[in-house]
Parts: C-alpha cells; sequence; structure tokens
C-alpha cells in the first residue's frame, strides 16, 4: 500500500513504476476471473483443461500479489507517493481479492460465510480508513492484519489450483489458511476500531480540555 502525503512534488504524476506495477495487477484480473469462471460444473472440459485454468488462475493470482508487495516498496524506497497510486492501489487489491473470493465461492472451494465475512471486513475497513481520513486520522495495518493478508494471499492460489501435486495437500493447506485469515481479519477489524475509537475520544478530551482553558482564560481576564 502507498501512505498518503500532501505536496508531494510529483503527486500527480502517472507514469512510474509502482503504477505500471498497479495497473499490472488490474489487468490481471479478468485473467484470474476468466481462467475460473471456465472452470465451472456447468462447462464441459476436458480434466486436462481444467487443470490448467486452475493453475494459471492460481499463478496468476501469485503474480498479482508480487506485484502488491513491490509497488508498494519501490513506492517507499524512491518516495513516489501519487494521487493517482493513492487510488488505484487499494481499489486493485479489494478488487483482486474479492473477486477470487467469488469465484471460489461460486466454484463450491470456499464456505459461503468465509467469503461473506472476509468481502464485509474488506467493505467496513474501507468505510472506517475513508472516516479516518475525513476526520485527519490514520488507521495503521497492525500485525494481525499483515497476518490476515499473508494467510490470505497463500490460501487463496491453492484453492484456485485445486490440486495436491507431488503429495502435498494444497487443498487442505488453502482452506485452513483462508480459515485462519477469516479468523484474523475479526481480530485485526476489531483492533483498528477500538484503535481509532481510542484517537477519537482522545481529540475530544483535548477539545474539552482547549474550550475549559480558554474558558478559564476568559474568564481570568474579566
Amino acid at each position: 500500500m502507498i501512505p498518503p502525503k500532501s505536496h508531494h512534488p510529483n503527486e500527480w504524476e502517472i507514469d512510474n513504476l509502482p503504477n505500471r506495477l498497479t495497473m499490472l495487477r488490474v489487468v490481471m484480473i479478468p485473467i484470474i476471473i476468466f481462467s475460473l469462471f471456465f472452470t465451472t460444473k456447468d462447462e464441459k472440459l476436458s480434466p486436462e483443461l481444467v487443470n490448467t485454468l486452475n493453475w494459471t488462475a492460481a499463478w496468476t493470482f501469485v503474480a498479482a500479489s508480487i506485484t502488491d508487495f513491490f509497488d508498494g516498496y519501490i513506492a517507499r524506497r524512491r518516495n513516489i507517493v501519487t494521487i493517482f497510486g493513492s487510488f488505484l492501489d487499494p481499489i486493485a487489491d479489494k478488487f483482486l481479492v474479492i473477486s477470487s473470493l467469488i469465484m471460489l465461492l461460486a466454484l463450491d472451494r470456499l464456505h459461503v460465510l468465509i467469503v461473506l465475512v472476509l468481502v464485509l471486513r474488506e467493505m467496513y475497513i474501507t468505510a472506517l480508513r475513508l472516516l479516518a481520513m475525513e476526520k485527519g486520522l490514520s488507521v495503521p495495518v497492525g500485525a494481525l492484519g499483515k497476518w490476515k493478508t499473508a494467510t490470505q494471499m497463500v490460501g487463496i492460489p491453492m484453492l484456485m489450483a485445486h490440486a495436491n501435486p507431488f503429495g502435498i495437500p494444497m487443498i487442505q493447506i488453502g482452506h485452513w489458511a483462508v480459515i485462519l485469515a477469516t479468523v484474523f481479519s475479526l481480530y485485526s477489524a476489531l483492533e483498528y476500531s477500538i484503535g481509532l475509537i481510542g484517537k477519537i475520544q482522545k481529540i475530544r478530551k483535548e477539545k474539552k480540555l482547549e474550550k475549559k482553558l480558554r474558558k478559564e482564560d476568559g474568564e481570568h481576564h474579566d
């Protein structure tokens, strides 16, 4: 993720490496969707082709996740902060994860409750960040949020591949990874909420104290 900053000299720039990686991630999303779409139960495809489409979706998701890491890393390293990147990067992340979860649900590879929790959590955190930005506050990514992302990025492509190569139980590992991501998502959402409420309460106390001091100062001058 690209940290929001203001008054950056190149903030309106579009053509830079982090933004190119973000746009590449957006382009990969339809590849994942259509690869999985054609593996649905209603399609009469050979097992070999279904397997190829599954692995295409899985590896494309892995590649997209890698671009997500590097665009943020490069942006921080080179201090490249743009309006376009700050807008597109989180949207690309949400589109990538949510569309993948919905396709896995359509293929009966994930339980509906898990998908609901993960999707609603993403919507909730987005709304929370918008509220924080409106109040001039930040909602930093905590350890639980990072673990949620990590387990999610491991579990989703394993479920997309839907295979156990070389005797590795990837399907089972993928399920447990996404379940862990669901647990982490709930706790991290609670962590973000408590943190934001604490910051808002602190600001309210400071404003009340400032108002009280002004009132006492006014009475003193009278």
